[in-house]
């Protein structure tokens, strides 16, 4: 039977090539690869006509690949957790080629993201991207977090406040304590992290999207059996990261970042309510601001990405592009 999200994935492919953006596989060593969308014109296939033809059969010449550092400044879109990336950013990433070098990386277990290693904490996810972002040569950049993805953002600019010249964060917090985990799952109803963002069901399915959006969308049962078959693979690994995600309130810190911070966030978010964002500002300084996209849920930028883009090239102008005063 003919899976219907996996049909619309090569479209989507197909869109994301148009606007400037190819999907591209690193390995960062033995064992680690990461599958990144990068620009275009960072990434040269040609084919070496020195090297001996392939074993396979094949009479051409294999293909070689060259990596040239981007020359505009970097985007960086980091997903959540219940879509790879290029789903979770499709109405960002294509938006923001003009004038920006646009990377949407799949984290760890998600899309062709694996390894063999044990790690599942949010820090192995950090120097994961940085370690593919020095393979791409890409050595400053905005990162752009999402839920799961914000907190990996967070830990990014924390660890490498070189490379991260500024954050924006959206339905995200610091770090996921105990406290805030246990909250959070009562007030929604949920037993576990795992049955309110790995459903196995479609109930379990249609309950993430109640709590996850403001505006109530119908899809037919079909379509949700599909997204579950498509976007919810390595569950056990997956399962790993939620346990590896919660640290103990004694735990928990605020770091000093140097970066500029936005917090954009929707309004009417139920499972990060726009108070944490507003609490967080206060402990994060001056540095840090708030947008709020009115009528509009956890998942902002998929529910009003107009706005949300807008919000987010201003920001990301203000720090790349300031408007030069006109002399008099």
């Amino acid at each position: 039977m003919v899976n219907f999200v996996a049909i619309q994935k090569p479209l989507l492919h197909g869109l994301m090539k148009m606007a400037g953006i190819r999907l591209h596989s690193v390995e960062l060593e033995p064992g680690t690869t990461m599958s990144i969308w990068v620009p275009s014109e960072t990434i040269k296939k040609h084919r070496d006509a020195r090297k001996p033809k392939s074993t396979s059969g094949n009479d051409k010449p294999d293909a070689t690949v060259t990596i040239t550092n981007p020359t505009k400044p970097v985007v960086v879109f980091v997903h959540g957790f219940a879509a790879e990336g290029i789903v979770t950013w499709q109405f960002q990433a294509g938006n923001f080629t003009k004038k920006y070098a646009v990377y949407v990386p799949d984290l760890i277990f998600f899309g062709g993201s694996t390894t063999d290693k044990a790690d599942r904490s949010p820090t192995f996810q950090a120097e994961c991207l940085m370690k593919a972002f020095n393979k791409l040569g890409v050595e400053r950049f905005t990162v752009v977090g999402f839920s799961y993805g914000g907190m990996v953002a967070f830990k990014m600019a924390e660890m490498y406040p070189e490379a991260v010249e500024a954050v924006v964060i959206s339905g995200s917090i610091l770090a996921m304590t105990d406290s805030i985990s246990d909250e959070t799952l009562h007030r929604l109803g949920f037993s576990s992290s795992s049955e309110l963002l790995m459903p196995s069901s479609v109930k379990g399915l249609k309950a993430l999207q109640t709590v996850a959006m403001h505006r109530k969308i119908w899809f037919p049962d079909r379509l949700h059996k599909d997204y579950l078959e498509v976007m919810f693979t390595n569950r056990k690994e997956r399962n790993e990261l939620l346990e590896a995600l919660v640290i103990s309130n004694k735990d928990a810190t605020i770091p000093k970042y140097t970066q500029r911070i936005l917090l954009l966030w929707g309004e009417m978010d139920q499972i990060f309510k726009l108070e944490l964002a507003e609490n967080m500002k206060e402990k994060l300084g001056e540095k840090a601001e708030v947008a709020a996209i009115k009528k509009a849920g956890h998942l902002a930028q998929l529910e009003r990405p107009c706005v949300y883009n807008r919000l987010l090239k201003q920001f990301l102008d203000s720090i790349h592009y300031p408007t030069t005063p006109t002399k008099r």
